[in-house]
């Protein structure tokens, strides 16, 4: 490995005459040198690069070379006795560095009333702009998810049972636990309340209807949009930085069938199961509070259920839990399959793929609560 060197020739055509290795494990003294040489040199010019007695040369001699050249010329010098190769590497350098010089200046944001306004509508037009996409995935999910569906035999079934037991199996004890914990704030809650109006028999009915309409579904939901949908963008995401997606694609895999639809299904069925014992859990709660704090049986509790609390509570609950379990799965798989090649890139959309799940639920939610208010539910 010979060691590189370096001549400025002075005269009627100045050139730089390059000899030696120019690589990353050689040009450390060369960087200070040239850099103290081309000081020396001041504004004469460089008519020509003498490549001939150049050995060797990789992406990091090609930096210092054209890094030296643009100092001592404004305009490419001609270059001498190089081989394609080398003159490959010093155009690639030479377009990486100009590329950087012609990036726009990023403008430090203001603080004032015309930028506030100018950061909300770049906001709202950011999120009108993500609305649309996931309406798109969402239509291009749900044609794939159909076209599986009519078709048996191109189930994934080892896919989709894995993803149910993921998303929903091992998801079973948090959400029972946190949901038994919930109904005994809520029966605590309505005890407090409903002891200065002597009425805290009334705990059965905002235990039971809040539990069954509103709270299990959306706690179970919420629990699986931060457990679940962060798995999801992950795995998917992991699979993009390793190109594995563009395998598939390569090989005729349509990605929507083999990565997004099993993940769709298996929460749309899973999701209802965990809202069930989501409500069970919740109930057991609130029993346990009315029981040893309230004086009101668990035959009381039922009988008082059965009698007050409609089973169309228990419908509007679970009508929720599908819708739930395909926005959190659109969305999580969506982000992952907009993770970029760095380990930033797939950080990022894994948060924004768990922010934008609880968003989604909490807004159905509404809207599912003004639908069923206007149809008299």
């Amino acid at each position: 490995m010979a060691l590189p060197e370096f001549e400025l020739i002075d005269g009627d055509r100045p050139q730089l005459v390059l000899r030696g290795d120019w690589t990353i494990s050689t040009i450390g003294p060369m960087d200070q040198a040239l850099h103290e040489a081309t000081a020396k040199w001041g504004d004469a010019g460089l008519a020509a690069v003498s490549a001939k007695d150049l050995s060797g040369l990789d992406t990091a001699g090609a930096y210092i070379i054209d890094r030296t050249m643009r100092a001592l010329s404004g305009k490419t010098p001609k270059l001498v006795g190089a081989e394609p190769e080398v003159k490959t590497l010093l155009a690639q350098a030479r377009d990486l560095a100009t590329r950087h010089e012609d990036e726009p200046h990023v403008a430090v944001q203001g603080h004032g009333f015309v930028d506030l306004l100018e950061r909300t509508g770049r906001g709202a037009v950011h999120l009108f702009e993500e609305l649309l996409e996931t309406l798109s995935f969402l239509g291009a999910t749900m044609v794939s998810v159909f076209r599986v569906l009519v078709n048996p035999a191109r189930v994934r079934w080892t896919a989709l049972i894995s993803v149910m037991e993921e998303s929903g199996l091992d998801a079973v004890p948090i959400v029972a636990f946190l949901s038994f914990f919930v109904g005994m704030v809520v029966a605590f809650i309505g005890a407090t309340s409903l002891a200065e109006l002597g009425a805290t028999i009334f705990v059965v009915e905002s235990v039971g209807i809040g539990l069954l309409r509103e709270l299990s579904g959306v706690l179970a939901a919420i629990i699986v949009a931060g457990r679940t949908n962060s798995a999801f963008t992950a795995q998917i995401g992991a699979m993009k930085m390793r190109q594995e997606i563009d395998a598939m694609q390569t090989l005729g895999i349509d990605p929507l069938r083999a990565i997004v639809a099993p993940r769709v299904v298996g929460m749309m069925i899973m999701l209802p199961v965990l809202t069930f014992i989501a409500m069970l859990a919740g109930i057991g709660g609130g029993i346990m509070v009315c029981w040893t704090t309230l004086d009101i049986s668990p035959t009381v509790f039922f009988n008082r259920m059965q009698a007050y609390v409609g089973i169309e509570h228990f419908w509007i609950g679970m009508s929720k839990a599908p819708v739930f379990g395909l926005m959190i799965a659109l969305i999580g798989c969506r982000q992952g399959l907009e993770v970029g090649g760095s380990v930033q890139s797939l950080g990022a959309h894994t948060t924004k793929s768990v922010v934008q799940a609880i968003f989604a639920v909490i807004v159905i939610d509404a809207l599912f609560a003004v639908l069923y208010m206007q149809l008299g539910i």
